[in-house]
């Protein structure tokens, strides 16, 4: 079984508004995004990003899955669609993720539920999502 070494990477973001524009969201490795905030408004809001982080990591999990199963030969194209339900009472917040993942290549169903199944399982968004995280405030 081949295994694949993941190099750590420095993590974490700041987001920056001045009084009249819009969010622009600095990763610690220099990356850049702009957030949108009106509903019409073409590219991220804050919720976008969040279905993204968490399409994004099952996806590359998913990749990861496949090399340790010895099966990323025959991987094809990976998808996760990412979408949410607010709560209907407060504090605001997504009560529920509906997520859903296709794996394509050549593979029976059952070797495509085991990548499935291994890439919820390596997955930091997903995990964090189904812990109990803990927000620390610190001075900025």
């Amino acid at each position: 079984m081949s295994v694949v070494k993941v190099k750590p990477r420095q993590t974490g973001a700041t987001a920056v508004l001045s009084r009249l524009g819009q969010p622009v969201v600095t990763s610690v490795t220099g990356g850049e995004i702009g957030v949108v905030t009106r509903p019409s408004e073409a590219g991220f809001n804050p919720l976008d990003l969040l279905y993204a982080s968490l399409s994004a990591c099952l996806v590359l999990s998913a990749r990861i899955a496949a090399s340790n199963l010895g099966v990323l030969d025959r991987l094809g194209e990976v998808r996760a669609e990412v979408k949410g339900e607010k709560a209907a009472d407060e504090p605001s917040r997504i009560e529920r993720f509906h997520v859903a993942i296709e794996v394509g290549g050549d593979f029976d169903e059952a070797t495509k539920a085991a990548i499935i199944a291994d890439a919820e399982r390596i997955c930091t968004v997903s995990n964090t999502l189904k812990g109990n995280p803990i927000l620390v405030k610190t001075k900025g």
